[in-house]
């Protein structure tokens, strides 16, 4: 015996779920040129303790080392991945 049921979405539900879906695309657009922004200076600082560049712009703190500029830069493009995917209806469309 097979058994079917049928969900109707609610209108405004519907609605809901294509603003979420444009959002989650925008903002993964937005998030991939601050990723390359933060490699950037990740190798710049990296550089710059190789002797290879002029100083840092940051001298002291957490932001004075390459390692968060990198990890930064690889989480935000990680983001940016799941959010674009998540806005065209990819294959992971539930984020956890």
């Amino acid at each position: 015996m097979a058994l079917k049921i049928r969900v109707r979405l609610e209108p405004g539900l519907s609605r809901a779920v294509v603003r979420m879906s444009r959002l989650a695309a925008a903002a993964g657009a937005l998030l991939s040129p601050a990723a390359v922004m933060a490699l950037a200076l990740g190798c710049w600082r990296l550089a710059a303790d190789l002797d290879l560049t002029g100083q840092f712009a940051i001298s002291r703190g957490l932001f004075s080392h390459w390692q968060v500029w990198i990890g930064l830069a690889v989480v935000l493009q990680t983001c940016a991945s799941r959010l674009s995917r998540y806005g065209r209806g990819g294959s992971d469309a539930a984020i956890p």
